[in-house]
């Protein structure tokens, strides 16, 4: 039952002309997987967005062979394949509208850890920018994170290896299938890392690394993180569409900044000056910016830096208190305060170590 199951989720991503965000569409009208195999061509017809083209290529349930072709491989492989609506598919690809249906997956690390942060950077990093990657992943080595990264050349690559040599996990998302490995040269890499992290991809076997597949890649390393960390760029790159991804999908991003001559360094500073990123120096201010510090607040301390705030900050505070978790938009609307007035006094808050900015703007009191 559960290899049937598994034949018609392959099948669905390998029907031409059916995406990701139309393939979730067409499962909520059929109601289920395999229900929209086994739907009639007028049904089918009513869905909005569904021509004849691809109710044709859906009634001709050709794809369906191919899935049993991929399902030996997988089981041959000992690869885990995790369909959108699986306990195990990363949770936060569910916040982006164009999250895979289905992945394929090899390894030990659980991919729904509580801190999980991508780092990425061009293919042709400098040993500063290897260095800075390495200090970075070793200051956050007791913040157990997941590291996660492209198993690319250059910061992809590094970031891998230092995560290993921290004693982290990482994981490489592939722009191809389990059956490969590219670059070549990270063979070695990538098996150490089966071990201590794993593999995923969207690409069934026998999909080569094509050009084509890297962006896609991308969006699955910035959909799978917290945050995004880009230590060297030039002004065009993967690593600024993976930025602008994480952008997207309001996740937290990084950047490192560099001279001002230094052609890997003009799209991480092009990112900060432009606000669509944090500029990071250090593990510790990505750490702070995430609320990773743990800090154990003094309960006194707290009460009389409450003592201190003005009435709009106490109202700010305790609807975040009450709330648990609140979104700065639910906070401008129950405080009924100015947006201007709402940003200072959430900074304040911010500063004095009462409140902690969340990925995604939400706001929690320690």
């Amino acid at each position: 039952m559960a290899d049937e199951l598994l034949k018609y989720q392959i099948a669905l991503t390998l029907i031409p002309g059916i995406g990701d965000v139309v393939g979730k569409k067409l499962i909520a009208y059929c109601g289920g997987v395999e229900a929209v195999f086994k739907e009639n061509r007028n049904a089918l017809l009513k869905i909005p967005g569904i021509g004849n083209k691809t109710v044709n290529n859906i009634l001709s349930q050709k794809v369906l062979l191919k899935a049993e072709t991929e399902i030996s491989f997988i089981k041959k492989k000992n690869i885990q394949p995790l369909f959108y609506t699986d306990n195990d598919y990363p949770a936060r690809l569910l916040n982006c509208e164009d999250g895979p249906l289905l992945l394929y997956y090899k390894g030990t690390a659980d991919l729904n850890q509580p801190r999980v942060i991508g780092f990425v950077g061009t293919r042709k990093a400098t040993n500063e920018g290897r260095l800075i990657c390495e200090r970075f992943i070793d200051g956050l080595k007791t913040k157990d994170i997941l590291v996660v990264s492209g198993l690319a050349y250059g910061i992809d690559s590094c970031a891998h290896k230092a995560a290993l040599d921290a004693g982290l996990q990482t994981v490489g998302v592939l722009g191809h299938g389990l059956d490969r490995i590219y670059p070549t040269q990270n063979k070695k890499l990538a098996t150490t890392m089966l071990d201590n992290g794993g593999l995923v991809t969207e690409f069934m076997s026998k999909t080569m690394p094509d050009r084509e597949n890297f962006p896609k890649r991308n969006r699955i390393v910035a959909g799978m993180c917290d945050a995004i960390v880009i230590v060297e760029s030039a002004k065009k790159g993967g690593a600024l569409i993976t930025a602008g991804l994480a952008n997207s999908y309001n996740r937290d991003v990084f950047a490192v900044p560099g001279r001002l001559n230094d052609e890997y360094s003009q799209g991480c500073n092009m990112l900060i000056k432009s606000n669509r990123a944090a500029l990071a120096e250090s593990a510790a201010d990505i750490a702070y910016i995430m609320g990773w510090d743990n800090l154990k607040v003094d309960v006194k301390k707290q009460r009389d830096l409450f003592l201190q705030l003005t009435e709009e900050q106490k109202l700010l505070f305790d609807l975040i208190n009450e709330a648990k978790e609140i979104s700065v938009d639910k906070i401008v609307v129950r405080s009924a305060l100015p947006v201007s007035k709402v940003a200072a006094a959430l900074l304040t808050l911010e500063f004095e170590g009462l409140v902690m900015c969340l990925p995604g703007k939400l706001y929690k009191t320690y």
